[in-house]
């Protein structure tokens, strides 16, 4: 399950002027008219002075100073380049000895990290473009350490391709099989719920090829029914629909079987790794070392509470576990997106105490150090009172001086900031300014690109260097700020209550520019709710469609307060917050919207008979479970694309959170908006795309149905060939304008 609030990015930027108090316009946001400057693709190079980027028009990859900002070079240029032709660069791959570059072009999509695309081979020393490979797109290309091969997947196969023979191409495996076999490539729960679109590393010696191979064979499957529709138009069912089909493992199900194969490239033997690994095992990650005698191997079980690290020998196939991690509940998703391995070192979060903290160990598995909460005095402002330090992202380990770089929540669960952490114990915040920091730094570990916002100004990115000096500013938004300012936007405020039970919960609201205390407004909440996710944030990318909460002002202009709440079981607070919900999804978040609109009627400027609530996927389904808590206290509500029942959803996400239906029936059956549809309490409209992968349309149907067997009165939006982020075309503008109609219907 992922967040769809910062739905905005699909679309490109559309230019408008605007003159002071002017209104905004549904179309204009869709259209991307808010959307602020960035850049792309950014990479740091391995001299530890540079970095590459795509320029703005997807001609070129520049090369940039980090200590700087200004530009050095030009690695690529499609209009200089010899040999192959390309349009544009989509983006690109490094090769370990920065001698040459994959090119991206021609990129499909097919789920939420994997797509296929044409790359094409660029020596940077002779400026020369040539095809990867002539048999089809190609997925996932990864280089050896040598920078000599490059392995890829095509059509669930490995293929290996030798820059030294001439671009020779042979192919690794041949049981790849659509439904069936995958080889270096995770299946569709994989790839969704561990966020990884690769299963496959080389040796450090670059002279074995390492992967999972899943064999998805005896999983269900689930089809989507297809029409021609538009944007893109299927001309292939003009007349008759078809079917997509693909493995989708629901809670409780039969999960791909998973093996770890290495291939030596030498004598092209294949050889099943000795991994000790439940039958109903995960491997979410592997991951290369500097010793080719070791290739580290994530495994979870099932129940997805103890983490092992293995490292595999791909000669001898022994696997060695160096390190176990066991929790309470889960083990939460964000630690494999946060590992590192250096040179004799791996950093990995953990929640063993209650909070996210880091831990450093060495190749052997042997703990050196922690990163935990840091002192009250290095907290800005000098903090709260009993706060603690939660590392949210991992940037690095500089082996040369023991500096620990990572991004943490340090004085409260708002703001983020970027700290370095001294082998003496002392911990230094790179980043003074409150709100939202993040970054991305050189190799060398002397000068970082800093990306900052807060709730009331653009994303600035400017490039830093260790020691507190801002070098250059690569984007400032000026352009954005000046645009915002010329609108009529309302005052953004920041909002803390506690609950009849006693919980403290963190929110924020937008009023009307024009707002009079002495007048009963309606509100809108938004929220998403889910297991760790935030919503309150003191960053500009905030609101159902990010970019200035623009959505929640173009309803603050109708006359609306908006207002956003974490409920129980959202992140930043720690585990014991977080997983309170464990087992009851939707139980105590539902509550805890009931206790917002409750704390909200009593403000003396709200109208407590006319509250809504509307939320997308796991907003959905609390929007839904809100609604039924018991306490009937929504006027109204909207539910986007909603899970409905758990046993709907897949695998890995629900067992993580609600073990299987098996173990927690009651869990699952009475703990949902299906088995609740006779408390539902207010006006429904029900949103859903019909191709949705991932959020099934099957749990709307069902819900529907439920609805009508209880005699209550619902309005109903379906898209066709929409996935789960309802876009394409017109089709954004249709969605909100249909949801503010709905609002004005039922709350003015």
């Amino acid at each position: 399950m992922r967040i769809f609030f910062l739905i905005c990015a699909t679309f490109l930027m559309a230019v408008s002027s605007a003159t002071a108090g002017e209104k905004l316009s549904l179309k204009e946001i869709t259209d991307g008219g808010f959307r602020g400057e960035s850049i792309s693709a950014v990479e740091p190079l391995s001299d530890g002075e540079s970095y590459a980027q795509i320029s703005a028009d997807g001609k070129q990859i520049v090369k940039y100073s980090f200590r700087t900002g200004k530009q050095t070079g030009i690695l690529f240029d499609a209009a200089t380049a010899r040999g192959a032709k390309v349009n544009r660069v989509e983006g690109y791959v490094m090769s370990p000895d920065a001698k040459h570059i994959l090119i991206q072009t021609q990129t499909q999509r097919i789920y939420r990290h994997s797509f296929t695309a044409v790359y094409y081979i660029f020596s940077i020393a002779n400026n020369k473009l040539e095809p990867l490979s002539d048999g089809g797109p190609q997925q996932t290309p990864v280089w050896s350490p040598d920078g000599l091969q490059v392995a890829f997947v095509r059509d669930n196969n490995i293929f290996l391709v030798k820059l030294l023979y001439n671009n020779a191409e042979s192919q690794v495996t041949k049981d790849g099989s659509h439904n069936a076999v995958i080889n270096g490539l995770p299946d569709w729960v994989n790839e969704e719920e561990f966020s990884f679109n690769s299963a496959m590393t080389f040796s450090a010696d670059s002279k074995q090829i390492v992967w999972v191979r899943y064999d998805e064979s005896q999983v269900r499957e689930y089809s989507m029914q297809l029409f021609k529709a538009s944007h893109p138009a299927r001309e292939e069912f003009a007349e008759y629909p078809g079917l997509y089909t693909y493995k989708y493992p629901k809670a409780g199900q039969q999960n791909s079987s998973v093996k770890l194969l290495s291939y030596d490239i030498k004598s092209h033997q294949t050889r099943e790794m000795q991994l000790p690994l439940d039958a109903d095992g995960y491997i979410p990650r592997i991951v290369s070392t500097s010793d080719p005698t070791k290739v580290a191997v994530f495994t979870l079980n099932r129940h997805q509470d103890c983490l092992r690290i293995f490292m595999a020998n791909p000669l001898t196939t022994v696997c060695q576990q160096i390190i176990e991690d066991k929790v309470d509940k889960y083990i939460n998703e964000n630690v494999f997106a946060n590992v590192k391995i250096t040179k004799n070192n791996i950093l990995l979060t953990s929640e063993r105490d209650g909070y996210n903290h880091l831990y450093l160990y060495n190749l052997n598995g042997q703990q050196l150090r922690k990163v935990g909460d840091l002192p009250q005095g290095q907290r800005l402002g000098g903090g709260e009172k009993n706060l603690h330090t939660i590392v949210t992202d991992v940037y690095g380990y500089d082996e040369a001086t023991g500096d620990i770089y990572f991004a943490a929540l340090n004085n409260g669960p708002t703001d983020q900031q970027v700290f370095v952490a001294h082998k003496n114990g002392k911990t230094d915040c790179l980043t003074t300014e409150g709100g939202w920091s993040s970054a991305i730094f050189s190799n060398d570990f002397k000068n970082y690109i800093c990306t900052w916002s807060n709730i009331d100004t653009p994303t600035q990115i400017t490039l830093r260097n260790t020691q507190g000096k801002t070098v250059a500013t690569l984007v400032d938004n000026k352009k954005l700020a000046a645009k915002y300012a010329s609108y009529d936007m309302g005052k953004k405020e920041w909002l803390t209550f506690t609950t009849t039970e006693g919980v403290r919960l963190y929110g924020w609201m937008v009023k009307p520019a024009i707002f009079d205390a002495s007048k009963k407004y309606p509100v809108v909440m938004y929220q998403y709710g889910g297991p760790g996710n935030q919503q309150v944030k003191n960053a500009w990318g905030i609101g159902m469609s990010g970019q200035g909460a623009i959505l929640e002002q173009y309803l603050a202009q109708q006359g609306y307060v908006c207002v956003c709440v974490d409920n129980r079981g959202t992140g930043g607070r720690g585990a014991e917050f977080e997983k309170c919900t464990y087992l009851r999804l939707g139980d105590l978040e539902a509550k805890d919207q009931v206790e917002t609109a409750l704390w909200l009627g009593q403000q003396g400027y709200v109208d407590k008979e006319r509250i809504a609530i509307w939320g997308w996927s796991y907003g959905g389904w609390n929007t839904l479970m809100s609604m039924s808590e018991g306490r009937e206290v929504f006027c109204c509500g909207i539910a986007i694309a909603p899970p409905t029942c758990w046993r709907f959803y897949d695998t890995v996400y629900t067992e993580r959170f609600m073990r299987t239906p098996n173990e927690n029936a009651s869990g699952y059956d009475d703990v949902c908006p299906i088995a609740r549809v006779g408390k539902l309490h207010g006006a429904l409209l029900i949103c859903h795309g019909l191709a949705d992968d991932n959020v099934h349309y099957q749990n709307t149907a069902e819900y529907v149905d439920a609805l009508v067997q209880a005699d209550k009165d619902f309005s109903q939006l379906v898209y066709t060939n929409r996935n789960h982020s309802i876009y394409g075309g017109n089709t954004r503008n249709h969605l909100f304008r249909q949801c503010v109609n709905f609002f004005n219907n039922h709350l003015k």
